[in-house]
């Protein structure tokens, strides 16, 4: 089982170049075709970036050369949307909701492009209705998927997430299920009969080590993310679990602190 059709943001960002090369080493390792889709949003009552043709220009010929030099097969994507007040994530989802997988870029608060949404990832994730790849914006990352984090809490997010990583666990060489509460949550076992997504996964020739851990005070995004460096891993899975209020959906809590502070890439699935 692999992805074989992959869409990467392009955008004018520092971050970008990274995201980007793994976009393109995913895609020759999965035989997919690779989408650069670079997104072009007109705001109500706002002129014209400069310098914007220029920078698209830059944008596609570096997509073009680096996708070229690694014979992936690749589509160049330009959204220029006419529709004054279609926000830039609106137009990813459309395009997203027809991949295989979505890779975005995390945002990085103190380097915040013009007109770039803050939000941008968790709206992505919210919407796009497939598996998100967030890359960090610090760092490049040689590998993803050989050392794999499943963060299982039971509930539909967390069987979504699971099931769509399964090109990663197939392909991996070690997947840790690790299952994080608080001190004062037995979780389901306490109250029902074990269901066991390690055994399932076994079932499938995936190689899985269980590990159960209780947060204490520390966030289970941090607990998350320490365990991956301390243990040599390269991609997170994780169920964005979400929660509405005054009308609008959002993500929840552990999700949100993820992408304000992850370290490694994190396969989020809503």
């Amino acid at each position: 089982m692999n992805f074989k059709d992959i869409l990467v943001h392009i955008d004018c960002s520092q971050q970008y170049l990274n995201r980007l090369e793994l976009a393109i080493r995913l895609a020759r390792e999965h035989g997919a075709q690779l989408t650069g889709l670079y997104v072009v949003s007109h705001q109500m009552y706002k002129p014209e970036q400069e310098g914007l043709s220029h920078r698209i220009a830059e944008a596609e010929e570096m997509f073009r050369l680096k996708t070229a030099r690694e014979n992936v097969n690749s589509h160049w994507l330009c959204a220029d949307w006419p529709v004054a007040g279609i926000s830039m994530v609106e137009v990813l989802n459309y395009y997203a909701h027809s991949k295989d997988l979505v890779i975005v870029g995390q945002t990085s608060r103190s380097h915040m492009e013009k007109d770039f949404p803050r939000d941008l990832p968790e709206r992505v994730v919210l919407g796009a209705g497939r598996p998100v790849l967030v890359v960090p914006f610090a760092g490049s990352f040689l590998s993803v998927g050989e050392r794999v984090i499943v963060a299982w809490k039971p509930g539909r997010a967390s069987a979504r997430a699971v099931n769509d990583a399964m090109p990663f666990l197939l392909a991996a060489k070690e997947v840790c299920m690790l299952d994080i509460r608080t001190p004062d949550d037995p979780g389901m076992q306490a109250i029902a009969p074990k269901e066991d997504i390690a055994g399932n996964l076994r079932l499938h020739g995936i190689r899985v080590k269980e590990e159960h851990l209780v947060t204490g005070n520390i966030p289970a995004a941090t607990i998350l993310m320490n365990y991956g460096w301390e243990n040599g891993c390269d991609l997170i899975v994780m169920g964005a679990y979400s929660s509405s209020s005054r009308g609008t959906v959002n993500l929840g809590s552990v999700a949100n602190e993820m992408l304000d502070h992850m370290t490694l890439p994190v396969l989020m699935s809503h």
